[in-house]
């Protein structure tokens, strides 16, 4: 059984009835305990660190199809696959068959607006951590604590670790929504419950999120040495060098040597490495060293329609119906890769790279071959398929579920870093050695070719664009290509098109100011601080 703090404490932990009518989150929850019976003693406070957590994976605490936030449905608000959604459907790697799924169909043809329910379940949920962080920050104060008797060296020492851990979580939350939203009201402990925050532009949110890693930092555990599934020095870092790295985008300054500072602690912290690349996808996932922080997912504790639960079942195609060789059942083709990314693995040269996942038909039927070509996205037979997740252990055990993964959502792992550290070093950040940047890619090449030379590069063929293919090659499906696209260029306009951008199945322009999405129309009617995004 995996360890986790959200399953150890699920059955205590309680999400905080602490969201504003801004967030437009209020818990619906008949089960939320009054402060004093939850931080009752040292151990509720683990209890509450693990609802704090609890937000990334779970809906709510009565099961997948419950919401604990007002008004906003368990299907569009479950934080990884609103992540999965935003940050990969919106770009070339990924379609979903169901278009009329509320809110699928304008994200993946670029065609958005406001009123967007997948946009609205991302930001409450987003929110919501910051809200839960806040309410477990005002709870655990010294005067609380002394007032309760918690008075050991030996718990204050643990609240103040989670204290730690909860401000890296809500820098977290802060910096998704720099990233996707580019403004958000801003709400910390000290604020009281009701109040409406102001608007923090990008800039104050970059300086927030920097400011708060960088102060926690020192108080929490060292890379690797956390209770799995906990925050630790390596997440604190991992956050600092992505803001680092897009710092470009979100503030117009060049942060690059910053980047390579972190991607070397990093690198130098202890992760290594999966020998083989597909059990980071796997049901034990939890032992792969190559992890930084997941999203924790358990088929039979903490079931949630989360984002390893959709990849796994959304892959099965509709005639492979291949469900038994993942451990799942299946959806039936929900998912679909476009004609853009399929070609990113085109040529002798992948032949035998293991992050090819690419199924192209039911082999030895003539009648069931796919195009790669996607004429109408709901036609489930057109277009190629994955088999990147999976449900089954490194092993070859079904997962506890055949309908929720036990797959932990890789949000970071050490693949990332290493391609980091060879961009941050090509666009002239202080301290980046291309020899060693280069070493780095080829070590993703040698493990991806069963530990062979043949997929290696030479330096000459290390360049920027081959970097963002190199990622897509290794990262795809991790919910990191729409922020890859924005930060070479590639999202709006026309210099990049794929399959079904901007509505058109050849893929066509799309304005700039679509490299933000629009704050949610119901955020802003509860909040007069804030204001829409340009082009909205």
């Amino acid at each position: 059984m995996k360890k986790y703090i959200i399953i150890s404490f699920l059955a205590l932990a309680t999400l905080f009835q602490s969201c504003t009518d801004d967030l437009n989150v209020v818990s619906e929850d008949d089960d939320v305990l009054a402060s004093d019976a939850v931080y009752k003693n040292a151990a509720g406070y683990k209890n509450a660190l693990a609802g704090v957590y609890g937000n990334l994976s779970l809906t709510s605490t009565w099961g997948p199809d419950a919401s604990s936030l007002e008004g906003v449905d368990a299907g569009t608000s479950q934080f990884s696959r609103c992540l999965l959604y935003l940050q990969e459907l919106t770009t070339d790697e990924l379609v979903w068959s169901y278009e009329n799924d509320g809110g699928t169909a304008e994200l993946q043809r670029n065609i958005w607006t406001p009123a967007n329910p997948i946009l609205l379940g991302m930001y409450s949920r987003t929110m919501a951590s910051v809200a839960y962080a806040n309410e477990f920050l005002r709870q655990s104060t010294p005067e609380k604590l002394k007032s309760r008797n918690i008075t050991s060296a030996e718990d204050l020492a643990a609240i103040e670790l989670y204290r730690n851990e909860v401000k890296v979580l809500r820098a977290y939350a802060y910096y998704n929504m720099m990233d996707l939203f580019g403004k958000a009201a801003m709400y910390t402990e000290a604020d009281p419950i009701n109040f409406k925050g102001p608007e923090f532009t990008r800039q104050q949110l970059f300086d927030f999120v920097e400011t708060e890693l960088k102060a926690a930092l020192p108080n929490l555990k060292a890379a690797r040495t956390n209770e799995y599934g906990r925050v630790d020095q390596g997440m604190a870092k991992m956050i600092l060098a992505k803001i680092y790295l897009n710092a470009e985008v979100y503030t117009k300054t060049k942060r690059y040597g910053d980047c390579i500072t972190m991607c070397n602690d990093l690198i130098a912290a202890g992760y290594s490495l999966k020998a083989n690349y597909l059990d980071n996808f796997k049901a034990d996932n939890h032992t792969s060293p190559e992890m930084i922080f997941t999203i924790q997912s358990d088929g039979a504790k903490t079931q949630n329609w989360g984002a390893t639960t959709v990849l796994t079942n959304g892959q099965i195609g509709v005639w492979e119906n291949n469900g038994a060789d993942f451990g799942i059942g299946g959806w039936s083709g929900a998912l679909r890769i476009r004609k853009e990314f399929a070609q990113k693995f085109d040529g002798t040269k992948f032949n035998q790279d293991t992050r090819k996942t690419i199924g192209t038909g039911v082999a030895g039927s003539a009648s069931k071959q796919r195009t790669i070509d996607i004429a109408d996205i709901g036609v489930k037979t057109q277009g190629y398929i994955l088999s990147k997740f999976s449900n089954k252990t490194s092993t070859g055990q079904n997962g506890t579920s055949s309908t929720f993964a036990d797959t932990d959502f890789p949000l970071f792992r050490l693949a990332d870093v290493y391609l980091m550290y060879a961009e941050a070093t090509l666009r002239g950040g202080a301290g980046g050695d291309v020899t060693k940047a280069l070493d780095y890619v080829n070590a993703l090449r040698r493990r991806a070719n069963n530990n062979t030379t043949v997929g290696n590069i030479v330096p000459a063929d290390l360049t920027l664009d081959f970097v963002l293919d190199e990622r897509a090659r290794e990262l795809h499906w991790e919910a990191h290509r729409r922020q890859d696209l924005i930060r070479f260029g590639k999202f709006s306009g026309g210099s990049y098109n794929w399959a079904w951008k901007g509505n058109a199945s050849t893929g066509v322009s799309i304005p700039a100011f679509m490299d933000l999405f629009p704050i949610p129309a119901g955020s802003l009617g509860s909040n007069s601080n804030l204001t829409q995004n340009l082009g909205y």
